[in-house]
């Protein structure tokens, strides 16, 4: 009942998550389009009220006019739209997910035993917990210190940029060495994630309340709230699109158990960051085609360093296992998969293990099944990524057997 109720409330807790961000990120580049698409007002009327820029769009059967005021507007009134709770019901959901998930089973989600650091490599679940947690916070300090310290009156933000995507280099490599695969890419994409709803909470909405406040006490607002409210959007803005690679990648092995996984997470964040940066022109009116170019160069980048040995006419390696027979029949490996997978790959896992179903529907329980999912086997065992955590104790011998393995009958 448990393990059920558990895989129930991951699905629930999955679907909010999903539809705050949807939300949330469809507001905010919609919000980066209007501000770059706005124009000069041209009505006399308009510019005597201070609009800055205005916009006429058509959508859902009617014409919507939006202007936008950089000074006092001439009446602000009470029921103002405001973007926060989308950012924050992402965030908030989101970690309840993670802690769902992760935080409960570190052992077979956040521990790292192939680590080449081996204070990583014997963590305890509750210290990969701790590890975990401190590595967002952490995250956030880093980033926020950087813009306080690089460009605390907006003037030095070309250089700001710079140092934040050092600073996410330096995340990439430090997420793919302490925790497991799929955990890196998750905590790596997270850290981004948590300074984008921090950016929210501690200085875009706080700033905009006091210029609000400012305005209705008749007073005029200090342009700083604005100004950095817009330095942490836009920076969001280019967050996005990297975030989501990396939260969708954790579901494909071939990219996090790879031994050039913090070099793939880099490019990842990278090519997204490419991406966008062509439509925020777009939206300005300026097309730059080499930017989304550039991106899908850095992605058949990633394509090349991702893929199996095989693919790339390199000879994979299997852990060594002496003279492993050339063929290895399958009964020897159905041995391995009731030994080794069946707890899990079952039609009944055991609920120690925390699954009521099989994970990805992968039966592993007969020969016909182990057949049918050979190619699936063959590259997570080869990558080290199953059994999670090797928490089953699957041997060197058994992983070159299964490499040998011809993944058919015999």
């Amino acid at each position: 009942m448990y393990a059920y109720l558990l895989e129930y409330g991951n699905l629930l807790l999955r679907w909010l998550h999903v539809i705050a961000a949807v939300a949330w990120i469809g507001e905010s580049i919609y919000f980066v389009m209007l501000d770059n698409g706005l124009k000069p007002p041209k009505g006399e009327e308009s510019k005597k009220r201070g609009v800055f820029g205005e916009m006429w769009a058509v959508h859902g059967g009617g014409f919507y006019h939006n202007q936008k005021y950089l000074t006092n507007p001439a009446e602000l009134p009470d029921d103002l739209h405001w973007s926060f709770w989308k950012s924050y019901t992402t965030w908030l959901s989101g970690f309840f997910l993670f802690a769902l998930l992760y935080l409960t089973k570190p052992e077979f989600y956040l521990v790292n035993p192939n680590s080449p650091w081996e204070w990583a490599a014997q963590m305890t679940g509750t210290q990969a917990n701790v590890m975990a947690i401190a590595f967002l916070v952490l995250g956030w300090v880093v980033y926020n210190g950087l813009c306080r310290l690089i460009s605390p009156n907006m003037n030095r933000d070309g250089l700001l940029s710079v140092a934040v995507a050092i600073m996410m280099v330096v995340v990439a490599y430090l997420s793919a060495h302490i925790f497991s695969g799929r955990a890196a890419f998750l905590l790596t994409g997270a850290v981004m994630a948590t300074s984008m709803s921090a950016n929210v909470f501690f200085w875009i909405i706080p700033g905009q309340r006091r210029m609000v406040k400012a305005l209705k006490a008749g007073q005029a607002p200090n342009p700083l709230d604005g100004k950095r409210g817009k330095q942490r959007s836009v920076h969001n803005t280019y967050f996005t699109l990297p975030v989501l690679l990396l939260m969708l990648s954790n579901h494909y092995s071939f990219t996090y158990n790879n031994p050039n996984a913090w070099i793939i997470m880099v490019l990842f964040i990278f090519a997204g960051a490419l991406i966008r940066q062509y439509f925020v022109l777009m939206h300005a009116g300026i097309k730059k085609p080499a930017y989304p170019a550039a991106g899908v160069v850095l992605l058949l980048i990633v394509g090349y360093l991702a893929a199996p040995a095989n693919l790339k006419g390199e000879v994979a390696t299997a852990p060594a296992a002496g003279d492993s027979a050339q063929t290895v029949n399958v009964a020897r490996i159905q041995e391995i998969m009731d030994a080794r997978c069946v707890q899990c790959h079952a039609v009944k896992p055991n609920a120690d293990f925390g699954f009521t179903a099989a994970p990805a529907g992968m039966l592993l329980d007969t020969i016909d099944n182990t057949v049918l999912h050979a190619e699936q086997v063959k590259t997570v065992v080869h990558s080290m990524y199953m059994p999670l955590g090797n928490m089953t104790k699957m041997t060197d011998e058994e992983r070159a057997d299964i490499a040998a393995w011809s993944g058919k009958r015999d």
